[in-house]
């Protein structure tokens, strides 16, 4: 459904995306992850054919973003980060607005969407809370039936009951057979909505993460009496272990426990936890916590 290849923004002598090369494929929920400046909304604002590459190249449904604009438009619900709403209008004529400029004349799917996220259809924009602008941009996108939808962070300013729901509509897209992008901080609800993500640093696309496979890493910390044997040759390359003090031990394993608990049954084990690693261990590798930043910079 997305591709680019090499894609790049520059603004004289600031780089916003730099040679980001990825796909996305048809019926996936793939998230953007990385903080403010790593070149998220630069690459969806791309896609959208809103800015013009200085090189490099953006497809959606093989279309190029830029080129083909319009129609990419017609296939694409995009919700961007900071949205702006016509003020004096209400709820429900804002939302008619937008299904007018899509071509639809029944809004009842924008209506029944909106009352999903609890948001009151005869409340005036200018008289809305923060929280419930979000509720119906959110429903104005959602709510349209394109094969795509691309979402820079829908959950801002929303409680946590609303901020689930958004996560269970995204899931049902995905079932439905569309493709959903989805732009977020918090690490939780991409974990928990998306089949992909992918890390941007500094404009830079670091890393990229199956999260299914991620679900079955884990990290077990133990603490020993005495020093830790040595690791059987058949562990040693699907094992991380790093020792500390006072007999502390955390090991890493990708894969399945069962062989692993075999060997960790042997050992003078006072104290375990065996924990999912977690999309946040994954995430600060590539942009850790700034006590941790500034610790490393030191060494």
């Amino acid at each position: 459904m997305i591709e680019t290849h090499e894609l790049t923004k520059q603004y004289r002598d600031v780089t916003a995306l730099d040679h980001c090369s990825l796909t996305v494929n048809a019926g996936e929920v793939f998230g953007l992850l990385g903080p403010n400046g790593a070149g998220k909304s630069t690459l969806l604002r791309l896609l959208m054919g809103f800015l013009r590459p200085t090189s490099g190249t953006a497809k959606i449904d093989g279309l190029g973003c830029y080129r083909n604009s319009v129609e990419v438009h017609r296939r694409t619900a995009y919700l961007p980060g900071d949205v702006r709403l016509f003020r004096s209008m209400h709820a429900k004529q804002l939302l008619k607005f937008f299904c007018n400029v899509r071509g639809e004349t029944d809004i009842s799917r924008a209506v029944a969407m909106a009352e999903r996220l609890e948001l009151r259809m005869t409340a005036r924009v200018s008289g809305m809370s923060t929280g419930m602008r979000q509720k119906l941009a959110l429903a104005a996108t959602l709510s349209a039936e394109t094969p795509l939808i691309i979402l820079d962070e829908p959950t801002a300013n929303l409680d946590p009951n609303i901020r689930s729901r958004v996560g269970a509509i995204v899931r049902e897209a995905r079932e439905a057979g569309r493709t959903v992008v989805f732009s977020s901080h918090v690490l939780s609800e991409v974990e928990e909505s998306c089949d992909r993500v992918c890390i941007l640093r500094n404009g830079k696309l670091v890393h990229s993460q199956v999260i299914a496979d991620l679900k079955r890493q884990h990290r077990i910390i133990a603490r020993l009496d005495g020093s830790l044997p040595e690791v059987p040759p058949e562990f040693r390359e699907e094992l991380t272990v790093t020792s500390g003090e006072g007999g502390l031990v955390t090991m890493e394993s990708p894969g399945e426990l069962t062989r692993l608990l075999g060997w960790l049954s042997e050992l003078p084990i006072r104290e375990v936890k065996i924990e999912p690693v977690g999309l946040r261990a994954v995430y600060d590798r590539f942009h850790p916590p700034e006590g941790m930043e500034m610790l490393a910079s030191a060494q």
